[in-house]
């Protein structure tokens, strides 16, 4: 049988190169055990094989398997560790996106028919692919969600301790004495000594960050670029990993928030619909620009340039943004560094 190497133009950002495999099978996985659902070119409907939890019996399943094969899993906690698990039995592994299988949510469900249903969409070409990688920079993307969380409990518990003052009429950020109650001292103990372990274990965080500034060449050059510092270029590299997995800078901005899809239809303009985006990422950029045009920089003469053209300013920030972001993804796609001025060639041209 013939093997198409090459995906047919895709306007509809779904994984389209499925032609030249013998089976197409979907997993539907859970700590309570497994179904996988099977089909190939001809058949009308998929085949099931269930069994426990334990990824020796998927393995299994999958050697018994002849001729080529193709498995597609959804996007869950599990997923990257099954994708390494299972990636040398099969010829290719297709991590889907969930939120837009919405035939799974329609008639009668359990996890045959789920992985039946999975198994029919990956062959009809119809599942978005979500990027999984067995590089040991994908390893980067853990860090940064477990910084993440540390950086959400330590705002908590500073906004707890705020409130504790406001709610005796006392400013937290002056530090007012508290009233002699024993209660209240005891909450306000806790409160000091959770904060304390916060900044000490975000101290390590910081730590970790510049180790990887100094052993990762990409972070370091992004670190040169006007806004972005260790930690936001660590959370670029690590949620991007490859920049060449994007085909243009338009297509990066999509996956950073920085552009929104027009609603057309009939020649008629409805609005603008926002994509479904990287929140780090756009955090990131969006920080990153207002940083810049605080400083005295090539950035900033950037923003002044596009504000005596007549921009208006929120305009003037999203286009920062996206000079930023159109920077980094050019610097990881081509392993580059950090040019100045780029933005005045661009505009002289």
């Amino acid at each position: 049988m013939k093997v198409i190497k090459k995906a047919r133009k895709n306007k509809l950002n779904t994984f389209t190169e499925v032609e030249g495999y013998d089976h197409y099978l979907g997993l539907d996985y859970s700590q309570d055990g497994y179904s996988l659902g099977r089909v190939t070119a001809k058949m009308r409907s998929p085949k099931y094989i269930s069994g426990s939890s334990k990824v020796e019996e998927i393995q299994e399943q999958l050697t018994k398997l002849r001729g080529r094969k193709i498995l597609t899993i959804e996007e869950t906690t599990s997923t990257h560790w099954l994708y390494v698990e299972l990636k040398d039995y099969v010829d290719k592994i297709v991590v889907c996106d969930p939120y837009r299988n919405s035939l799974l949510s329609e008639g009668a469900k359990n996890d045959d028919i789920d992985a039946g249903k999975l198994s029919l969409l990956l062959r009809g070409g119809f599942l978005k692919e979500v990027y999984h990688s067995m590089e040991e920079s994908y390893e980067i993307r853990k860090l940064i969600s477990a910084y993440e969380d540390l950086i959400k409990s330590g705002v908590r518990i500073k906004n707890q301790q705020s409130s504790l003052y406001r709610s005796l009429g006392l400013s937290y950020k002056k530090r007012e004495e508290l009233p002699d109650s024993s209660i209240v001292k005891f909450i306000e103990r806790q409160q000091n000594r959770a904060i304390k372990t916060y900044n000490e274990e975000k101290e390590r965080y910081l730590k970790y960050f510049e180790k990887l500034q100094r052993e990762i060449p990409v972070i370091d050059n992004m670190c040169k670029i006007s806004g972005i510092e260790t930690i936001s270029s660590v959370k670029i590299y690590g949620t991007v990993i490859d920049g060449k997995r994007f085909a243009n800078k338009n297509k990066y901005w999509g996956y950073c928030g920085l552009v929104n899809h027009q609603k057309m239809s009939g020649n008629r303009n409805y609005g603008k619909r926002k994509t479904r985006y990287s929140r780090v990422l756009k955090s990131v950029y969006k920080t990153a620009a207002l940083a810049a045009i605080r400083g005295n920089n090539d950035i900033r003469e950037y923003y002044e340039y596009l504000l005596s053209k007549g921009l208006p300013a929120h305009k003037a920030r999203n286009a920062v943004s996206r000079y930023i972001a159109k920077v980094t993804y050019a610097m990881m796609k081509n392993n580059t560094e950090y040019i100045q001025y780029t933005w005045s060639k661009t505009e002289a041209a």
